[in-house]
């Protein structure tokens, strides 16, 4: 009999859910087509890109258009089975030649949103969009470049069919993200879950890795926390629990069923919602609370001033960084308090628990010792 097969692919594929494309991998899709027409003057439909762990999705055109210096290509998201409010939007890529040297500019179009207040992983003024799907696109205008004797010099404009209307729906205006969505994905895929699913799923995670006999295995908010914990532990895929936002299914699952050893890894602003006593860290259930920070700034030795300016902070990171400029540590007292809380849902369980705050990068910013 073969050995059980655990960790995130496994949890998705016992869920039985359709996993779709993020708006990152559809504007690179748009992108990646409009930059080929405009060297070749064919569009190549469906066009094929790969994403950061290797997958290689397919794309069908919706909108194709070439006039002269610019192209211009538009791709309907497919979110899979999750309920994704941007499911079903028309994302458009434009891309337009610049001289040489030029690089690769970055346009919010219509529907896109733009930033207008610090604490988000883009400079004030930056269109919204995010870090790996910028990269993403470089990569690829690269390729193409390179394919075709072309410098790979272009402005590219993203834009989103109605993305005004539809970010009401979202926490950007919020976060100071004005006029439309962010393009977003780490990874370009959208992995989908019911809640009764993704808790089914994370308890046979559980299940198979003390099967298999390991004593120490960690619950990983996404893929970057994954690789995280992975480069601290060493840990095989089949110790690693995609909790997702289900901190406190992981808590009360091991409770029941113990193991020797808890890391629970994740981002900085979710794991300040576990420190503050949130169970469930959804976007659209739990906020990160700026004062209960401001409390933890206070403790870690922050002057009124400072945790004042963390109270009104824009975002969970611009709390962290106005704290790391001030030398409290803010990313280990959320960390320590995450700690605490899990160890009040395992009420005295027989498992030592350590937690890893990262930020968007994978870097660690926050961590507890073991309890």
């Amino acid at each position: 009999m073969s050995e059980a097969k655990g960790g995130r692919s496994a949890q998705l594929k016992h869920t039985g859910l359709r996993p779709g494309w993020t708006t990152g991998a559809c504007a690179t899709a748009a992108t990646t087509a409009a930059y080929t027409a405009l060297l070749t003057g064919d569009f190549p439909d469906p066009v094929s890109i790969t994403l950061p762990k290797g997958q290689t999705p397919a794309f069908a055109l919706a909108v194709e258009e070439l006039d002269g210096e610019r192209a211009t290509v538009g791709v309907v998201k497919d979110a899979g089975d999750d309920p994704d409010v941007t499911h079903g939007a028309l994302v458009r890529a434009t891309v337009r030649r610049l001289p040489p040297g030029s690089g690769v500019v970055f346009r919010a179009g219509p529907g896109v949103g733009t930033v207008t207040r610090p604490g988000l992983p883009l400079d004030v003024g930056e269109p919204a969009i995010n870090p790996v799907p910028r990269q993403m696109m470089r990569d690829h205008i690269a390729r193409i470049a390179a394919d075709h004797g072309a410098t790979g010099d272009v402005e590219v404009t993203v834009s989103v069919d109605h993305g005004e209307e539809i970010a009401r729906s979202t926490w950007n205006p919020r976060l100071g993200i004005l006029g439309g969505l962010s393009i977003l994905g780490t990874t370009g895929v959208v992995v989908p879950y019911s809640c009764s699913a993704w808790i089914d799923s994370i308890r046979r995670g559980v299940d198979v890795a003390r099967a298999a006999g390991h004593t120490h295995v960690a619950g990983c908010t996404g893929s970057t926390s994954e690789k995280t914990v992975v480069a601290e532990y060493g840990l095989p895929e089949i110790a690693l629990l995609d909790m997702g936002d289900f901190a406190g299914a992981v808590l009360k699952y091991v409770r029941r069923h113990p193991v020797d050893r808890l890391t629970v890894c994740g981002g900085f602003a979710k794991l300040s919602k576990l420190a503050a006593g949130h169970l469930d860290l959804h976007s659209a259930r739990s906020q990160v609370d700026k004062g209960f920070l401001a409390e933890l700034a206070r403790r870690g030795g922050a002057d009124t001033a400072l945790a004042a300016a963390v109270a009104e902070a824009n975002t969970g990171l611009a709390a962290l960084q106005l704290c790391a400029a001030a030398g409290v540590p803010l990313g280990d007292l959320v960390a320590v308090a995450a700690r605490d809380q899990a160890l009040s849902v395992l009420r005295g369980a027989p498992v030592a628990v350590d937690v890893i705050c990262i930020d968007r990068a994978g870097a660690v910013v926050g961590r507890s010792g073991v309890h």
